[in-house]
């Protein structure tokens, strides 16, 4: 299955200045390490000038063997001499190398901590529909893969720049000195690879952007059917998943195909052109030998440092490719740290602790694409200390009104209000203080069921851990477990059964002790025996509290103090059970439909 995506021509312009933009951009985690890079670059250019200079005792110590045997006069120390000489440069240049791998090795996992660290706050500060719009396998490839690629580029480019250039300019000096000639037919193949290494590297960036681009929608797939495994399963579902992966993998190994090619394609045609100078080479020196006019020593470490300088241009042309591969690991990046954030509230405008947990809906109206509305001109009040249920069908606006509620969302028309003060005037870290919430997915973190329930107030005790999970009839349980509170739960909640994981998320909220308590479909995934206990807990727990309920299963909001019966994000009913039972509408339709 292939899959051609053509480069437009047109877009190289735009591709250039960001480039320069992307590379401006790079500096900003290079400038706190100047010190270490200019470091890396000195020990770079010693181990460098060290190294380039054995050919050339070589040479002299080939001719002096020749000369001296050919006169009857070689002596052992002037010979021992020359390998001392050997010996000490290639010992400064390997310590100097080594000291430069260490350095430059420390800069790199320093930029990969950096970059890291800047995009787990972006993403900490980025709002709900950011990840409704970007799967989280390609956030995952971005932070990790993605990350690495860029610091492996600029760790190359580091060490292998500065070095090519003063190994091209040393050696260059001293060809010249050998043989002026064979100098220009060496430096010859320089336009002739360069002409051919630009051509490949104006297309090679976005074919690289497209590789990325895949392999993070193929990690996205990959970690989406992990975490539904047992859905997967349970649909029998796992032949599509496959074939849906196939496709994916197919796309990248066309793309990788595509890029890889063009990239690995560079070093063999350089190849090949530096090995036709070398045949001039070749040609010309035996030529000059036989006429006289250059001696077996000299031939010998021009030859050789006319292979060493090819292998720096050659690595000139292959440092232009990594680089571009890193453009567009770190371009991919960049989209991320560049996403709008969400507009906070660092103080809010009003005290928390003052406010009366009564809540207000004023004209609100939302959509989340900005065409479909979910939620149409919406007004409901919520009195303090009351149970307010919200009811309909799938798609009718429930969960999308607490999620405005938390913030996780602004309204598109419309106001929100806690005590008469707009929640736009109190901090996301108040509001949600202020308000716990029992998501309708059961999240429950690796580690301890302790600090599961403490999680958001670490600083709660073994005793109040306890008080929170009997309140949530969790504790029965919990003490049953090998271990109790410190029985450590596997990646969300593994070992425990769902309705366990939905008391201990109860639990969770309850210990934030918030004046406003949510539950979204928190007894959705309940068994009956679970859901009575709960609802024994609960005509307790609500006694002075505010709570909005969501359920499926009507059965548990008899008892509400008010019931809101929503349609297409309007509400098309409001009362008390028996009061909607007595009007024969909609809710009772839904009612019994369930008996």
């Amino acid at each position: 299955m292939g899959h051609n995506r053509k480069i437009d021509p047109n877009d190289q312009r735009k591709l250039d200045k960001s480039t320069l933009k992307t590379l401006k951009r790079l500096s900003k985690y290079l400038k706190p390490h100047v010190f270490l890079i200019f470091l890396t670059v000195i020990f770079g250019i010693v181990g460098t000038i060290f190294d380039i200079l054995g050919p050339l005792i070589m040479g002299n110590t080939t001719n002096y063997v020749i000369d001296s045997l050919s006169e009857g006069n070689f002596l052992l120390g002037k010979f021992m001499n020359f390998i001392y000489k050997l010996i000490i440069i290639f010992l400064i240049s390997y310590f100097a190398e080594m000291l430069r791998l260490k350095i430059s090795n420390k800069v790199k996992v320093s930029i990969i901590y950096t970059m890291r660290e800047d995009l787990s706050k972006k993403l900490k500060s980025l709002p709900i529909s950011f990840f409704d719009k970007n799967p989280v396998g390609d956030l995952m490839s971005r932070m990790t893969s993605d990350i690495q690629t860029l610091a492996d580029s600029l760790n190359q480019v580091l060490n292998q720049i500065f070095n090519s250039l003063v190994v091209i300019v040393g050696i260059t000096i001293i060809m010249l000195s050998i043989s002026p000639i064979l100098t220009l037919i060496t430096i010859f193949v320089i336009p002739l690879t360069a002409l051919f290494s630009v051509r490949i590297l104006k297309k090679s960036q976005e074919l690289f952007s497209i590789q990325y681009k895949d392999l993070g929608n193929l990690n996205s797939h990959i970690e989406e059917m992990i975490s539904a495994n047992k859905l997967v399963k349970a649909y029998n579902f796992e032949e599509s998943a496959l074939n849906a992966f196939l496709e994916k993998n197919e796309r990248l190994k066309e793309s990788s195909k595509k890029s890889d090619f063009l990239s690995g394609i560079i070093m063999p045609i350089s190849m090949f052109i530096n090995n036709a100078g070398m045949v001039g080479v070749s040609i010309g020196g035996s030529y000059m030998i036989l006429k006289g006019s250059l001696n077996i020593g000299n031939f010998q470490s021009f030859v050789q440092y006319a292979r060493r300088f090819t292998r720096p241009v050659q690595m000139v042309t292959e440092i232009l490719n990594v680089l571009q591969s890193g453009i567009a690991a770190s371009e991919r990046i960049f989209k991320v740290l560049d996403a709008e954030e969400k507009r906070a509230y660092e103080l809010s405008k009003v005290d928390i602790n003052n406010l009366r947990p009564s809540v207000e809906f004023k004209n609100v109206t939302f959509s989340y694409n900005k065409k479909d509305i979910i939620i149409d001109d919406f007004s409901l009040d919520i009195k303090e200390g009351s149970t307010t249920a919200l009811v309909g069908e799938t798609g009718s606006g429930k969960t999308t009104l607490v999620n405005l509620l938390m913030r996780f969302y602004e309204p598109d028309k419309g106001s929100i209000l806690i005590d008469g003060v707009d929640i736009k005037d109190i901090s996301d870290r108040d509001l949600r203080t202020f308000i716990s919430m029992v998501l309708q997915d059961t999240w429950l973190f690796k580690g301890t069921i302790g600090d599961n329930i403490s999680y958001g107030r670490e600083s709660l005790t073994d005793a109040e851990i306890k008080k929170y999970a009997q309140n949530a009839y969790a504790d029965d349980f919990i003490m049953k477990l090998n271990g109790d509170y410190n029985f450590k739960l596997e990646e969300d909640g593994e070992g425990i059964s769902e309705g366990q994981k939905q008391l201990i998320t109860i639990a969770r909220a309850l210990a934030l002790s918030p004046k406003i308590l949510i539950l979204d479909e928190a007894t959705s995934s309940i068994d009956t025996k679970t859901e009575r206990s709960i609802q024994k807990a609960m005509e307790k727990l609500v006694e002075g509290r505010t709570s909005i309920i969501i359920a499926h299963r009507l059965s548990t909001i008899i008892n509400a103090d008010q019931i809101v019966v929503l349609k297409d994000g309007k509400i098309i009913e409001k009362g008390k059970h028996f009061e909607l039972l007595e009007r024969g509408g909609y809710y009772k339709e839904l009612y019994t439909s369930q008996f």
